[in-house]
C-alpha cells in the first residue's frame, strides 16, 4: 500500500493534462542514531522556549511570520496572505521542454520524489506520456511549488511511473573557482600508468546496499555499552604513516591489491576448527600410553 502523498495536482504535456500525486524517494531519518538535549546535572530533557525582549517568555500562537526590509524594521505577512498566493505550478507540474539526462550536472539534484496516477481515470493519460517520453528517452524539465518556493524539477521515467527531482537554481551553485586553484602539478607517464594499473584492478559496482555506516555502527555500539553499564566501547581509526615518496605509494599500493584476499569468518572459523581437532588428537593418544609403574613405599619394620 503507497504512502501518504506529499503532493497533488495535476501534471499537464501540452493541452493533456492527468491527475498526479507525489511521494517522497528517500527518509533523511531512517536508520539513523538521534540525541535529545538534556541538562547535564538533572538528566531532564530541555524544552525551547521563544522569548520576547519586553514580554518575555511567549507562546508559539503568539508568532508570525516577518520579513526584515530594514535593519529592525520588518513587514508582517499573515499566514492566511500565503495560502491565498496561487501561481500556476501551485497545482499543475507544466512541461516546458525535454533535454538528455547527460545535460544535466549532478551539482544541481536536490531531493527526489516518486509521481504516481492519483486514481484509475487517470492511468491511461499518465500511461501514454509516460511511454511517449521513454522512447524518446528524453528527461523533461518542468517547475512546481514545493515547501513554500517555486522548483525547477527533472522528470524521468522508470518502470510504472516517474522519477521526480528538484533542481537546485544557479544561484545556489557555488563556482568550482572560488575552492579549487589552477593545478601546477608535474608527474610522469611511468606514475601514471601504476596509478592507472590501481584504478583498473579496483573496478567495482555501484551496490549501495551493500554500503554500512560504520561510524553509525561505533556510535551504536557506544550507546548499547552505556546501557549495559560496562566501560564506554570507543572506536579509533588505525594510525596511518605518512606517504613521503608517491612513486613508493604507488609501488606499495599495486603489491597490496595483488595480495591474495584475507579468507572470510566462515573459513577462518573452519580452518580453526580444523587444527583444533588435530591438536586434540595428539593428547589423546598420550594417555592411552602405558602409565610408568609406581614405586612401592617401603616397609614398616
Amino acid at each position: 500500500m503507497a504512502g501518504r502523498a506529499s503532493w497533488k495536482g495535476y501534471l499537464k504535456l501540452s493541452l493533456v493534462s492527468c491527475p498526479v500525486k507525489l511521494f517522497p524517494a528517500t527518509s533523511a531519518s531512517a536508520g539513523k542514531i538521534s540525541f535529545n538535549l538534556l541538562h547535564k546535572d538533572t538528566l531532564n530533557r530541555v524544552q525551547q522556549k521563544y522569548h520576547d525582549p519586553e514580554l518575555g517568555e511567549i507562546d508559539r500562537a503568539d508568532l508570525v511570520k516577518g520579513y526584515q526590509f530594514e535593519k529592525d524594521k520588518y513587514v508582517v505577512v499573515t499566514a492566511e496572505e500565503l495560502d491565498e498566493i496561487e501561481i500556476e505550478s501551485s497545482k499543475t507540474i507544466d512541461i516546458d521542454g525535454f533535454v538528455d539526462a547527460a545535460e544535466i550536472d549532478p551539482i544541481y539534484f536536490d531531493s527526489t520524489y516518486y509521481l504516481a496516477p492519483d486514481g484509475p481515470i487517470a492511468e491511461e493519460t499518465f500511461a501514454v506520456i509516460l511511454e511517449a517520453m521513454r522512447r524518446a528517452d528524453k528527461v523533461a524539465i518542468a517547475r512546481i511549488v514545493l515547501s513554500g518556493r517555486e522548483r525547477l524539477v527533472a522528470i524521468q521515467p522508470i518502470e510504472d511511473g516517474f522519477r521526480l527531482t528538484t533542481l537546485r537554481s544557479a544561484k545556489e551553485i557555488r563556482e568550482a573557482s572560488g575552492a579549487l586553484e589552477k593545478l601546477n602539478a608535474k608527474y610522469g607517464d611511468d606514475m601514471l600508468a601504476m596509478a592507472g594499473q590501481i584504478i583498473a584492478s579496483k573496478q567495482a559496482t555501484f551496490a549501495p546496499a551493500a554500503f554500512e555506516d560504520r561510524y553509525e555502527e561505533a556510535l551504536l555500539a557506544l550507546v548499547k555499552s552505556k546501557i549495559a553499564g560496562g566501560q564506554p566501547v570507543i572506536t579509533k581509526a588505525p594510525e596511518r604513516g605518512n606517504v613521503v615518496n608517491l612513486m613508493d605509494a604507488l609501488r606499495r599500493s599495486i603489491e597490496e591489491e595483488r595480495r591474495p584476499p584475507a579468507p572470510s569468518l566462515g573459513k577462518a572459523a573452519k580452518a580453526a576448527g580444523g587444527k583444533a581437532s588435530a591438536a586434540g588428537k595428539a593428547p589423546a593418544k598420550a594417555t592411552a600410553a602405558k602409565a610408568p609403574p609406581k614405586k612401592r613405599a617401603p616397609a614398616a619394620s
